[in-house]
């Protein structure tokens, strides 16, 4: 589950999943196959799966794909149900292939640029809480400046003055409502060698140097559209300004530059001319983020409105993502591929570091990440006396979340079709939807919370020549 509180902003667990997670996007004829490609990556996408799989690959190959992405997100808060979707168009892959020759065996190598993983998501979500709470109530408890400074609270003192605490007259019964929109992608610039190192045995590794951009904009609003607040009430009882509450809003902004370098091995053996196993391990990856975070508050009365915007926060440190093992096979007979992997990852293996409070944050993943195994699997048939290639395939990943139902592990079936123009191009389209369930607390823990229905659509289009 991911909870989207607005709380003053820290790093944490979802941070480290964010990048840590796989994605999905692959080139057409992956992707169509569910991803199912650790014992066949033998085109570009190896770079992805299995770098050993360039070692299959007998000519030069130049490849190229564009992917578009919708994600939808039907929320429900407080019994309303709210609806928001957000698209994105993006060059999704470029590669060269380029076996060299060799007196027995192969040697191959590759580079190219993948767009590793898109981080387009929204959220939106209005309703009326009419219990006693509010996250002005939220921010009072912890005597945080953003309620004093916006009067909507003050402070109260003992017999000899000396400060005590902060305290409000808001007590709950107010329309909530905010939007969560994220953008930004993780694309790498890929590496890759193979050998055949004894008959129908290859081995490969691939080098990944990572960059990307992440922007997170949160806008909370809490409202008194009843008047339960009215001009009799003064918030701050020393602000005139402070009587006949209208609403505060809450705003923040964080924007990532991220950098990092990963490396992947593999191995892939044809056991007959049917069959391949393929196995492969992704070590960590140590990715640096350069993060800057600004907030914005306001609060409105009937006569009056205050503003509070904090200084800009820059900060630095590093993330730490689980190794990935996966082992996978295929089978091929009578122009029918079957294929399938299983990847195992340990999100309680998430780590920050270069960061002072790294090790309760830590502490944190160790609590509520698990170990999960991905699943994917796929078909290829071509037509018989056709240039035509028909694909299916499906793919679950687990919520790292211990304590998550099956509800929130995410699911995708795929589809797509190939054609070869020639035995040197091809075209390949993909299709892929995918549903699952979230939660998100804006403050507590269940007291005002978003139940959310995600929808996922992907197309994927990629050419390939073979020279």
């Amino acid at each position: 589950s991911l909870f989207l509180s607005v709380n003053v902003y820290s790093q944490n667990f979802n941070d480290a999943l964010r990048l840590s997670e796989p994605g999905i996007i692959s080139g057409a004829r992956s992707l169509a196959m569910g991803n199912a490609y650790i014992a066949l990556s033998d085109d570009f996408s190896a770079s992805l799966f299995n770098p050993a799989g360039f070692g299959l690959i007998k000519n030069m190959e130049l490849a190229g794909g564009l992917n578009y992405n919708s994600f939808n997100n039907n929320t429900t808060f407080f019994n309303q149900n709210t609806s928001l979707s957000s698209d994105i168009k993006k060059f999704g892959q470029v590669g060269v292939v380029l076996p060299f020759p060799t007196s027995q065996g192969s040697f191959v190598v590759a580079l190219g640029y993948n767009q590793v993983k898109d981080f387009n998501k929204v959220l939106g979500f209005s309703g009326y809480n009419g219990g006693n709470n509010s996250y002005i109530q939220e921010l009072t408890s912890y005597n945080d400046d953003i309620a004093y400074k916006l009067a909507l609270s003050y402070p109260i003192y003992d017999a000899n003055k000396k400060y005590l605490n902060d305290v409000t007259l808001i007590n709950g019964r107010l329309n909530q409502r905010g939007n969560v929109l994220q953008d930004g992608g993780l694309n790498s610039w890929s590496f890759s060698g193979a050998v055949e190192i004894q008959q129908d045995l290859f081995v490969g590794a691939t080098i990944n140097i990572y960059s990307g951009t992440f922007n997170k904009t949160r806008d909370y609003f809490e409202e008194d559209l009843n008047n339960v607040y009215p001009a009799s009430v003064l918030l701050d009882p020393s602000e005139p300004g402070s009587a006949d509450f209208k609403s505060f809003n809450y705003r923040d902004i964080i924007d990532w530059d991220i950098s990092g370098t990963g490396f992947k091995i593999g191995a892939l053996l044809k056991m007959e001319e049917n069959i391949n196993l393929g196995a492969t391990i992704k070590l960590p990856t140590i990715f640096t983020i350069k993060e800057t975070y600004s907030l914005s508050t306001v609060s409105i009365f009937a006569g009056d409105r205050f503003n509070y915007s904090p200084n800009v926060d820059r900060f630095e440190y590093e993330i730490s993502s689980p190794a990935e093992y996966s082992v996978g096979a295929s089978y091929n007979r009578n122009n029918l591929t079957l294929s399938g992997n299983v990847t195992m990852i340990d999100y309680a293996k998430m780590k920050f570091g270069n960061y002072g409070s790294a090790p309760e944050k830590n502490a944190d993943i160790i609590d509520l990440m698990r170990s999960v195994m991905n699943l994917n699997a796929g078909f290829e048939y071509t037509l018989r006396n056709s240039r035509i290639a028909l694909r299916g395939g499906f793919m679950m990943m687990p919520s790292p979340f211990k304590d998550d139902p099956s509800d929130f592990d995410k699911k995708f079936v795929t589809a797509g079709v190939g054609y070869n123009f020639s035995k040197s191009s091809s075209i390949n389209f993909a299709y892929v939807y995918g549903w699952w369930q979230d939660v998100g607390d804006n403050y507590g823990s269940n007291i005002s919370r978003t139940f959310q229905d995600v929808k996922f659509n992907n197309f994927v289009t990629s050419v390939k020549f073979n020279l």
